[in-house]
């Protein structure tokens, strides 16, 4: 094969009209030498050059190994081993799976943003949480959000604590088992303190918990009087709990690997009775859209 192509070669290779070729030429949009009055076309740069302007899935793209990345979620955290997909977890915060997902670390991710730039829009509110972040963050990869369950959360504390509080007002003053900064809840956090007039400043930030569960167990053994958590890991805990908010968790899958038997199995499980009864047995859960497509790449 040789290194250049004429004006003719080009126009066959791109089934276009040798004047088109030209004009191409002449607007700088495709890679050209001119000799001796003549247009050639280097041959790798022009397949570079056709390769630049694709889109959709990179066909090189290595496959991502069989890892669930993002937030931790008692109940898919069950889900996953009851269903025997064979899917190894690595629950660091759903910023930190968001972009473990994007680096290719990962077939699916589980995810909880608010959004907080105010681009969320649309109308229905439930457009706020993840889609947001995943446009920017995955919007070009070939990818699938679906919905997994609407989880109440709220403030988390002793039992003999409930009678003092009674919602976030409630907050200062008191130790308070935080989360990660880049991890959902936290953000959350932030975000019903803004909506209430409650400045940040005035909290009491006792450790930091790498889980939902470590944050409650830190209250539960009294090294924290509160934390930001689940209703179901309060009840899990025998703890106290006062609802503040409703979120969605929500699914980020790698639309390839969604048609290979790990996560069809998963999905499959989702379906399922098992999966709806165990959800209500732990409360907290609303799972009636597990599995509903939120948005595509």
């Amino acid at each position: 094969m040789p290194a250049f192509l004429t004006v003719k070669e080009l126009a066959a290779l791109l089934r276009i009209k040798e004047r088109k070729v030209y004009d191409l030429a002449a607007s700088g949009a495709v890679p050209c030498s001119k000799v001796t009055g003549k247009l050639l076309f280097p041959e790798d740069e022009i397949h570079a050059w056709i390769a630049g302007a694709r889109s959709g899935p990179d066909p090189a793209r290595a496959a991502a190994p069989d890892v669930v990345l993002g937030s931790h979620d008692p109940l898919l955290g069950w889900a996953l081993r009851q269903s025997r997909a064979g899917l190894a977890s690595y629950f660091d915060g759903s910023m930190d799976g968001l972009k473990r997902f994007a680096a290719g670390e990962g077939i699916a991710a589980g995810l909880h943003l608010i959004d907080i730039s105010g681009t969320g829009g649309g109308r229905d509110p439930g457009d706020a949480w993840n889609i947001p972040d995943v446009m920017r963050q995955a919007g070009g990869m070939d990818a699938v959000l679906i919905a997994f369950a609407r989880r109440q959360r709220g403030l988390v504390l002793r039992p003999e604590d409930r009678g003092r509080v009674a919602g976030l007002a409630d907050l200062p003053g008191l130790r308070i088992a935080a989360r990660p900064e880049d991890t959902g809840s936290e953000r959350l956090l932030a975000h019903v303190l803004r909506q209430a007039g409650i400045a940040e400043a005035d909290l009491t930030r006792g450790e930091t918990a790498q889980s939902e569960e470590d944050a409650v167990f830190a209250v539960a053994q009294g090294r924290a009087d509160v934390t930001f958590g689940l209703a179901a890991v309060a009840a899990a805990q025998n703890l106290a709990f006062v609802p503040v908010t409703e979120e969605r968790y929500d699914l980020l899958l790698d639309r390839r690997a969604a048609f290979e038997p790990p996560l069809q199995a998963l999905l499959g499980f989702l379906r399922g009775a098992e999966f709806r009864d165990h959800a209500a047995r732990l409360g907290g859960y609303d799972v009636g859209e597990a599995g509903a497509v939120r948005w595509n790449a």
